[in-house]
């Protein structure tokens, strides 16, 4: 079904664009596993790859952040994916890379270019999506869902919203609230806690996988937060640096876990120009791991 929907852009002027929902890109145990498309009046649009946050316990592809991007000319696939509560990890990285070949494969239905893709993320949407944006071709993460196994799941850019890069060393860096909240999800994600399980927490965490070949990234997060703390992303920026990686960093100076100051204009004006330089101006191939 199409729906027309209204997005307002940046400057405040209003962009008509297209809305498609529930999109199956797979299924798997007899489930579909569905997506969100929002479509820029212009073809040929980059595409950008929204995975939401909720703990990887909960949330819904229902609601994106980013909605004013595609009044910038940015399609968005907003990518649902199983819960751990349902899958342990890495099924959530088995459906989103299976959602990204799927829409690969997908480019001349819906219009967009899959030359361009950017994947993004809140909270543990923005860890799943970076980790994605870092494996290309791991044989541990790929998966083998969906019908479009000869397909790249590799992306051209990375957008973290207050995400974890290191599941090793997260609780420690975590207040005892923080500890409280975050120690219960990572139980249920990985089966046990990370000190418990090493292997499947170091195979969890993206600042383990980074090397010369991966995609420019952009990190916001929180000088305050408390659930994913800012050492998340410092530890992701320098491992950045290390490997000679185009990284950048905003922290948002008294921010906490989120918040609508990550979105407002000023933000959304940086993520533009980061994936004007990664995307539209930038390298448009694809990296192989």
């Amino acid at each position: 079904m199409r729906v027309l929907i209204g997005l307002l852009l940046l400057t405040g002027a209003l962009a008509w664009s297209e809305k498609r929902v529930d999109i199956v890109y797979a299924t798997v145990d007899g489930v579909a596993l569905k997506l969100d498309l929002y479509l820029p009046a212009a073809a040929k649009a980059p595409l950008l790859v929204y995975v939401h946050g909720g703990a990887w316990r909960s949330g819904s592809k229902d609601r994106i952040p980013l909605g004013d991007l595609v009044g910038e000319g940015y399609a968005i696939a907003s990518v649902g994916y199983r819960l751990s509560p349902v899958a342990r990890f890495p099924a959530q990285i088995h459906d989103l890379k299976a959602a990204i070949r799927f829409l690969r494969a997908s480019e001349k239905v819906y219009g967009y270019d899959a030359r361009r893709i950017a994947i993004t993320g809140s909270s543990a949407g923005a860890h799943l999506a970076t980790l994605v944006g870092v494996t290309n071709g791991h044989r541990d993460l790929e998966g083998r869902l969906g019908e479009h196994l000869d397909q790249s799941s590799d992306v051209q850019a990375i957008v973290s919203f207050f995400g974890a890069s290191n599941l090793l060393t997260i609780l420690s860096q975590s207040t005892e609230r923080g500890v409280a909240m975050r120690a219960p999800a990572l139980q249920l994600l990985l089966g046990g806690q990370p000190a418990e399980n090493p292997v499947i927490a170091k195979l969890a965490s993206p600042v383990f996988h980074v090397d010369a070949r991966d995609p420019p990234l952009f990190l916001l997060h929180g000088d305050q937060d408390p659930q994913m703390p800012i050492e998340q992303s410092q530890e992701m920026q320098t491992k950045y640096r290390e490997m000679g990686l185009p990284v950048q960093f905003e922290v948002v100076q008294g921010a906490g876990h989120g918040g609508a100051q990550f979105f407002d204009a000023r933000r959304m004006r940086l993520v533009v120009e980061f994936l004007g330089k990664s995307l539209v101006n930038g390298p448009q191939g694809q990296r192989g791991h």
